[in-house]
């Protein structure tokens, strides 16, 4: 089984039995995945550990996309390690970051990450303490982005992103939102790519826009 959902900014109470009583018929085998803001790496250091063994116990196992508000510094202090065919951090053997730029095969299904978001109001923070600069991608990852869609022709079954393409963003914003140099490059995504669905987080809002592309929040929704 495959479960999404959205943005969890340090707060996991959604996994808890009594809100999602599915998974007491889930194994490690299982995945539900946070479309960014995961915030459960925040600290860096041991006051992230009770909160992070909890999710380890969990049934199933636990991924995550990165979104703006994470901790990159302590959160690449994480070992990378390989899982279903694209590379992560691995925060807990069953808690992992999706990294950016890879394709996982998981039941089958095809899924693409590209992690990340451009916050709007860094005028009120304060780098590497609360906010920090790779929340957007690296010249390096969009290199092995595009390199690895390149290696699966350009077919997925699933995108997950924490923000989405800009021309999407304009459709449910009215302009509202900025385009920024990764929402342009999930445009170029958009329109290379075949994918059945496209996940993401980042607009506190659940929401399906042309069909295809489903914003989440709080909403947990299985996929297979």
């Amino acid at each position: 089984m495959i479960y999404v959902t959205g943005d969890c900014h340090g707060n996991f109470a959604r996994f808890e039995q009594k809100h999602f009583s599915e998974q007491a018929n889930m194994t490690k085998d299982d995945a539900v995945i946070i479309t960014g803001d995961f915030g459960g790496v925040w600290f860096g250091d041991s006051r992230d550990d009770e909160t992070l063994d909890w999710l380890e116990r969990l049934p199933f196992t636990l991924a995550f996309v990165c979104g703006n508000h994470e901790n990159y510094d302590a959160l690449e202090r994480y070992p990378v390690a390989e899982w279903h065919g694209g590379k992560v951090h691995r925060v807990r053997p069953h808690v992992l970051h999706l990294m950016r730029g890879q394709v996982f095969e998981l039941e089958s299904y095809r899924f693409f990450t590209m992690g990340g978001a451009k916050s709007h109001d860094t005028n009120h923070r304060i780098n590497h303490i609360s906010w920090w600069r790779q929340e957007l991608p690296s010249d390096e990852e969009y290199i092995e982005a595009l390199q690895n869609l390149e290696r699966y022709n350009w077919q997925v079954d699933y995108i997950i992103t924490h923000c989405c393409p800009s021309s999407i963003q304009d459709t449910f914003s009215g302009g509202l939102f900025q385009r920024d140099a990764l929402t342009d490059f999930l445009d170029e995504v958009r329109e290379r790519c075949q994918f059945k669905y496209w996940f993401f987080g980042h607009y506190h809002e659940n929401m399906v826009v042309e069909k295809k592309f489903v914003m989440l929040y709080e909403q947990i929704i299985r996929l297979k």
